[in-house]
């Protein structure tokens, strides 16, 4: 019975990308994409730095083509892999890569870093990260490399059309304000205030974005940060949503989509959109089995209560049928799940998207 209803989620799965990329004008297929953020995106970049913020050894990569580890903190594609593929596009090596240049820099370039957050100060645990100052300077360094290529014009203008996906903000609760009970940014600041200050340093990095030449940028903040494994595993009682974490990314959210609001009618233009990833995950965690999941409590790969104790590892548990569960690791959603999160991106209303999705960004930019 089981393995029929897998048969079935894997179908509808797949349909759901060929419907999306045949939603999709098939000339963006030429589009430059951009990606920064932390390890919800991050392609592997750590996978070239002294850190143990890395997703390098098995069981990740399972069900990636290879079946082997590629430093994305998934089973498989994560959420930058899967609008490429919407836009008919290969997906964006890390810019550590050895192999990005020449043509491959025409397609993009990934300069995420699991454990970065908005702040310098999170995730210091982790040591040696590409804090999101310095994604901002390779960026910049990018664009010379690029100009060298194909002309300092030609260069600009790829950039100004291209597509940017950034996301920040989870790890400036998860991995500093929670991260001790008498943490530092707890002591300086309550919840309310903290997100206000998060939102203000979001809105530089953004206008420093817009600088560098982005026209086109998918903002996502937080998601259910209460709900994860790994905070329900250390912080929840009964298995409900741990209250603070929760009541943050509450806060944090439509402070986000005030602030892109106002950023975009001081720039007059729609050039950064809010995703709401916090409202995309909320619906699959509360109504999993309405999504064809059997659990969005338990992580795939983990030990401890729910699987949310530590490090994904070889030593781990390890699910059979990684399309029945929400979540891949503590922290981070399944393949299937960011298929999910990608299609209302692409799809979605205004509950998620704020001022357009996806698939109307590019019916105004084919137009240009």
């Amino acid at each position: 019975m089981l393995s029929q209803v897998s048969a079935n989620i894997v179908a509808s799965s797949a349909a759901i990308v060929v419907a999306v990329v045949l939603l999709l004008p098939q000339a963006e297929a030429a589009r430059a994409f951009f990606v920064f953020g932390d390890s919800l995106v991050d392609n592997g970049n750590n996978n070239y730095l002294l850190t143990t913020a890395r997703a390098d050894s098995p069981p990740y990569g399972i069900d990636y083509p290879t079946h082997r580890p590629t430093g994305r903190f998934s089973n498989g594609y994560n959420i930058p892999d899967l609008i490429s593929q919407a836009l008919g596009a290969e997906s964006t090596l890390p810019y550590l890569s050895p192999e990005l240049n020449g043509e491959k820099l025409l397609v993009g370039a990934n300069f995420a870093s699991a454990g970065i957050g908005i702040l310098n100060d999170t995730g210091i645990q982790f040591a040696n990260i590409i804090r999101i100052a310095q994604q901002l300077e390779l960026f910049a360094r990018y664009q010379q490399r690029l100009g060298a290529l194909i002309g300092a014009d030609q260069a600009e203008q790829r950039v100004n059309q291209a597509l940017v996906l950034i996301t920040l903000g989870g790890n400036d609760y998860v991995n500093n304000y929670f991260l001790t009970p008498l943490s530092a940014r707890r002591l300086q600041y309550n919840i309310q205030d903290y997100s206000v200050f998060l939102i203000s340093e979001y809105r530089k990095i953004l206008l420093r974005l817009y600088e560098l030449g982005a026209r086109r940028v998918l903002v996502t903040g937080t998601g259910p940060i209460g709900c994860v494994p790994g905070e329900l595993a250390t912080r929840s009682r009964n298995g409900e949503c741990a209250e603070e974490p929760q009541q943050a990314a509450a806060i944090f959210n439509p402070l986000l989509i005030q602030m892109i609001q106002g950023l975009n009618q001081d720039l007059g233009s729609n050039v950064f959109v809010a995703v709401n990833a916090m409202q995309m995950q909320y619906d699959f965690i509360t109504s999993p089995r309405a999504f064809g999941f059997v659990t969005s409590k338990v992580a795939c790969c983990g030990q401890g209560a729910f699987n949310g104790v530590g490090l994904c590892t070889a030593a781990s548990n390890l699910c059979p049928d990684r399309n029945v569960y929400a979540f891949w690791d503590p922290f981070h959603p399944t393949e299937r799940a960011n298929k999910i999160i990608v299609q209302t991106i692409i799809t979605g209303s205004d509950k998620y998207m704020t001022p357009m999705n996806l698939s109307t960004i590019m019916a105004l930019d084919s137009k240009i």
